[in-house]
């Protein structure tokens, strides 16, 4: 199977965080729309992949963030790589006044510095506070027909868990990245933008950044995101609002 999807998928690509549209941004947070939810993930037999909470490794690094921009607020999602640093969209934490982040089990955490990278639409938050959990990243992308599961918070509200699977590759629709990114029909919403993708074993694959008007959503893929996070280079402070 071909890892190239045809050009009519990519009609109507939306950045996720703070509803923005091409070619003209859409209001934030739309009322109208429904985040997609399923169930999460279920336990093996033994119970180990719960923590006495309830929640699994995968729902735990999920923070939820919230841009207050000069006039303006938007939403997004993102998870942690170790106990202090956090990944989302470069979109997601531009042009902010302030950060306002939370985990899963509604603990808020402070951020304490955002940076931005210039060749993918990828930033890091690095938090003051602990966060609870970080995953691993898988060595490779993934190949088409692989499981794809996305963990995040649609529209700033609940966290949710969502399945589907890479259906192929792409130059990316919105110019922001180099390469190919990832295509996907896990469904995404609004708010969803630096969700982990993740596979099987729950590695991260890759890190949503867009949906299309076929509900197809896009990933900047892990290989990028290895390659972004080895250089030191790469990423510069985030842009502020005014």
């Amino acid at each position: 199977m071909s890892r190239r999807v045809g050009a009519a998928t990519l009609v109507g690509v939306l950045a996720l965080a703070g509803c923005a549209a091409l070619p003209q941004p859409a209001p934030p947070v739309p009322g109208s729309v429904v985040p997609s939810s399923a169930p999460a993930p279920s336990a093996s037999a033994d119970g180990s992949q719960l923590s006495p909470d309830g929640f699994d490794a995968a729902q735990r690094m999920a923070v939820r963030i919230r841009n207050i921009g000069c006039g303006a607020l938007s939403t997004g999602s993102g998870f942690a790589v170790d106990e202090h640093t956090l990944v989302t969209n470069r979109h997601v934490v531009a042009d902010s006044a302030e950060l306002e982040l939370s985990t899963y089990d509604g603990r808020d955490v402070t951020a304490e510095a955002a940076s931005t990278a210039a060749l993918a639409d990828l930033a890091v938050v690095r938090t003051v506070d602990a966060l609870p959990a970080a995953p691993v990243l898988a060595d490779a992308d993934p190949a088409v027909g692989d499981p794809v599961t996305v963990v995040g918070y649609p529209l700033g509200r609940q966290l949710t868990v969502t399945d589907g699977r890479v259906v192929g590759a792409v130059t990316d629709p919105l110019n922001e990245n180099l390469g190919e990114v990832l295509v996907t029909d896990a469904p995404v919403e609004p708010g969803s933008s630096g969700s982990a993708a993740l596979d099987a074993e729950g590695r991260v694959i890759g890190v949503v950044y867009a949906k299309n008007a076929d509900d197809m959503s896009f990933l900047v893929p892990v290989s990028t995101l290895r390659d972004l996070l080895a250089d030191e280079t790469a990423f510069a402070p985030a842009p502020a609002c005014g």
